[in-house]
């Protein structure tokens, strides 16, 4: 009797953790649209954004930081930039996806080309995918203070996953993704803005580094 009453309490705990944690992801989510189309020939097209109270550069920092996406970006196991040629990037990621009965961990090598801080163009070039192309967009928010970040993509897995399926990922899995560039870049400002209002009491040789200038 006193294991199955522990029982029940430890479920109850669980599942309390579990609210809370669901409501804190509705929350972080909120201000996040994620939409997914059905494309030709099995192709799932998804397109989301997010509001960032940044900059387009500091928005751009975040997209493009490779080595350190995976400790921020929920869901991944690794990343980081293979080159830089100054006109083309190469990075990888290999991440993990699991809803419901569904594991998997994926694997992707991108080249990336874009305007900066504009619009970052990517495309497989290997990989656990048989498309994976799109597009990150950068644009100053109508409030003139912040940015809308726009991901868009065409995506068909090079394994069994329907359509269907592939859809009902995206829409869990990237409001993640765009709520952690969204953390990252408004963090990194409210840094810059802790470093210009220190230089007002100290100078750069005394504090030991350089102000980001907007």
């Amino acid at each position: 009797m006193f294991w199955f009453m522990t029982f029940l309490s430890a479920n109850a705990v669980a599942n309390n953790a579990s609210d809370a944690i669901e409501q804190k992801q509705q929350a972080d989510f909120q201000e996040i649209s994620v939409h997914t189309t059905n494309l030709e020939d099995g192709v799932t097209g998804v397109t989301g954004s997010v509001y960032i109270a940044a900059s387009p550069k500091h928005v751009w920092a975040a997209i493009t930081d490779y080595n350190n996406h995976k400790y921020f970006v929920p869901k991944l196991i690794d990343s980081g930039l293979i080159s830089d040629n100054g006109r083309e990037q190469v990075m990888f990621e290999r991440g993990k996806t699991d809803i419901l009965f569904f594991r998997k961990t994926v694997y992707i090598k991108l080249s990336l080309q874009g305007e900066y801080p504009k619009r970052l163009d990517f495309r497989q070039l290997e990989g656990d995918f048989k498309v994976y192309e799109g597009k990150w967009l950068l644009e100053k928010a109508p409030d003139g203070k912040g940015t809308l970040l726009t991901f868009n993509a065409r995506i068909k897995p090079d394994f069994f996953a329907p359509a269907m399926f592939v859809s009902k990922v995206q829409k869990h899995d990237l409001p993640m993704v765009l709520a952690a560039m969204k953390k990252r870049a408004e963090s990194s400002l409210s840094a810059q803005h802790l470093v210009n209002t220190d230089d007002l009491i100290h100078t750069p040789e005394q504090q030991g580094l350089q102000p980001v200038v907007d």
